[in-house]
């Protein structure tokens, strides 16, 4: 199986600048390749093994999934039960939050050891849309999950995952935590350009991206999940809204439509983080891909070489859920002028703006405009990104750029200014914090 994995794995690693890959593969649960190439600790000389524990970002969700469901059918909750958030609005299901469909917007936010302090998540809890109205990939949906299981279990959400997935699976090596708990050796996590992460790395939303396990575990849990699950329930999880022509957000897994294998998978990336996990039930078959750097590309070229061997049929479209959307030219009259407030936990702030062209915008915070490109998209009016920092105290940790998505509504443009930054080239990964934003002409 899989001859010259070696050798092709190293010249990926090499090629893309990766420290290190962990692989397993798994038929009916049971692994039958597991291997590891290159650095787990670059400065320490220390190799990855198979035994090593990495990160996994957003593959939590799959987990986080699979133990809310698990719950679902124990008759704690039910998949159409609203589940209230902070805000006050009309809540979304559970079924909802699952599929990114609640309604709130994109957020994450990383807490570093040298980082002051953690940014409240609930304060980003903002409502975009309506529940059920549409996909937007949202990890602070997962965290309201996350809490929905503390609330029922009466438990830590560790302690939840680990009593409905980890120990009924046998992963004994995987947890819950930001900083890796259990006896194997963990992979550090480096910048693409080879700068290690601090070793505590926190997420304000747990649910979504704070999961460390090893390839073999994981790659276990992708085959077996299902099993956790009463058949009615599991066939739900693959129930995929479609998303794009090749693939679907069902509950917890991204599942692949029309032609070709059918597959469950999910991906994960953060700073020093790029994983995947793939399975293709009609082959009994599972992969686990685990890299630790932010850069996906290895990651990318070992996934498609795996699977194009494991999985006849197999196509990248399958595990990608997000489709190109390449910018137009915006629709707003060049010379317009827009004036109006962005709502944020500590205010009010003023923002105005001027339409400069079919591409470029001009903004500004009460201070001198910046000017920046701008386009339109799919679902999305203007979007523009300049460096301008929002002057909160959240945004001031580690979100120098000010971006704006906007839509033309009765006349007024509404939508969201987000305070990011948008890589790790420079310092570490840092936070996508959405705030209300409204603008009238003037």
């Amino acid at each position: 199986m899989l001859d010259g994995l070696a050798e092709y794995c190293t010249k990926a690693l090499g090629e893309h600048d990766c420290p290190s890959v962990s692989i397993a593969v798994a038929r009916r649960g049971e692994v039958v390749l597991d291997r590891a190439y290159g650095w787990a600790d670059i400065e320490g000389r220390r190799a990855a093994t198979t035994t090593t524990a990495y990160a996994v970002a957003s593959i939590s969700k799959a987990v986080t999934a699979t133990a809310v469901c698990a719950a679902a059918d124990d008759g704690l909750f039910e998949l159409d039960d609203p589940v209230p958030g902070p805000d006050g609005e009309p809540a979304p299901t559970v079924r909802q939050l699952l599929r990114h469909r609640g309604g709130v917007g994109a957020y994450y936010d990383f807490h570093y050891a040298d980082t002051p302090r953690p940014i409240d998540s609930d304060r980003y809890q903002v409502r975009f849309r309506e529940p059920g109205s549409g996909f937007e990939y949202a990890n602070l949906g997962y965290h309201r999950l996350g809490r929905l299981l503390e609330r029922v279990g009466g438990r830590s959400l560790g302690d939840c995952l680990r009593e409905r997935v980890f120990e009924p699976l046998g992963m004994a090596d995987t947890h819950l935590a930001d900083r890796y708990p259990g006896s194997a050796p963990i992979a550090r996590r480096y910048t693409p350009d080879g700068r290690a992460y601090p070793p505590v790395a926190s997420s304000g939303t747990p649910a979504a991206s704070s999961v460390w396990t090893t390839a073999a575990d994981l790659a276990r849990f992708g085959h077996l999940a299902p099993s956790l699950l009463r058949p009615e329930t599991a066939t739900a999880a693959v129930a995929a809204p479609p998303i794009t022509e090749h693939a679907g957000y069902g509950l917890g897994w991204i599942v692949s439509t029309g032609y070709g294998p059918q597959i469950r998978s999910h991906g994960g990336g953060m700073g020093g983080v790029a994983a995947m996990l793939i399975a293709a039930p009609e082959q009994e078959l599972s992969v686990a891909v685990l890299t630790n750097s932010t850069n996906k590309a290895a990651r990318d070229a070992i996934v498609e070489h795996v699977m194009t061997e494991l999985v006849p049929g197999y196509r990248t479209e399958q595990i990608t859920p997000f489709a190109a959307d390449p910018a137009r030219p915006l629709a707003l009259r060049a010379g317009s002028r827009w004036a109006g407030k962005i709502v944020t936990a500590e205010g009010e702030l003023p923002i105005r703006m001027e339409i400069l062209t079919e591409d470029q915008i001009s903004f500004a915070l009460g201070g001198e405009a910046v000017t920046a490109p701008a386009g339109a998209h799919a679902e999305i009016g203007l979007r523009a990104v300049a460096e301008l920092q929002l002057p909160t105290a959240d945004a001031q940790l580690n979100s120098p750029l000010l971006g704006l998505e906007l839509n033309e509504v009765d006349g007024r443009l509404v939508g969201r200014a987000v305070a990011c930054k948008a890589s790790d080239r420079t310092g570490w990964l840092g936070n996508f914090l959405p705030h209300r934003c409204e603008l009238d002409r003037v």
